[in-house]
Order: structure tokens, then sequence, then C-alpha cells
């Protein structure tokens, strides 16, 4: 038995079908403000997605600051990082999230071996 989705009492398709100001609502504070000042991007957005999928082309975007909307589940969405774009598919769970928090900027940190030089006692050993 599959567990349907709700996100603070409303089903997908609920959601799906109300405004964007409606749904703001529904938001945390944070994110609500700024979907509210930004509804205008949002929407332009939401209308450039629609027209990509029609031509079935990638949808590539630089804003990491936009808020994840119900329209947007199901669809997958390349999030420039700083070097790349790397494809996120929106799943349920990252509604009302913002789009950067999905593609880190940032790798995680491998040291390998220090080099000949790299330390006093270092340049003692020897090379292999």
């Amino acid at each position: 038995m599959v567990k349907e989705f709700t996100y603070k009492g409303k089903t997908l398709p609920e959601l799906k079908a109300m405004d964007l100001r409606e749904f703001a609502q529904f938001l945390v504070s944070r994110e609500r403000r700024s979907l509210l000042r930004q509804i205008e991007v949002t929407e332009k957005f939401l209308k450039n997605c629609e027209r990509k999928i029609a031509k079935n082309k990638e949808i590539r975007t630089h804003s990491r600051d936009l808020i994840i909307m119900p329209k947007m589940v199901g669809l997958t969405i390349s999030i420039y990082n700083g070097k790349e774009f790397l494809p996120i598919k929106i799943i349920e769970d990252m509604i009302g999230h913002r789009l950067g928090e999905f593609a880190q900027t940032r790798r995680k940190v491998e040291h390998g071996t220090p080099g000949i030089g790299a330390t006093k006692s270092s340049a003692f050993l020897s090379v292999k």
C-alpha cells in the first residue's frame, strides 16, 4: 500500500490546480515572501517550461533561487552549479525548496598523498 503524498493537508492534484498566490499561503514565511516578490519571474519560468516540453527540449536555468512549485513535479530541470548544468528530477518532496539546494556548487574535498617537498619531513623520503 503506497502512502499518498500530501503537502500541508493538500494532495498533489489539488496543489497543481491552485494559483501561485494561493499556493504561497502554504509555504513558510521566507519562501512565501520570496515567491510573492518574484511571482512574475516564476510564472515566466513555468510558461517557458511548458514551451520547451512541447518542443522536447531540455529545460536549463541559472536561477538557483526559484521556489519549486507543484507544476514542476515530474520535470527534469538542468540547474547551473557554476561549472556545468546538473540534471535534477523534481519529485513531490522537493516542493517549497529552492532549485539551488539540489545542485551543489562545491565538491567534497578528497586529499591525496602529499608530494615531495610538501612538508619538511617529506624531503627525506625516497622517490618511488
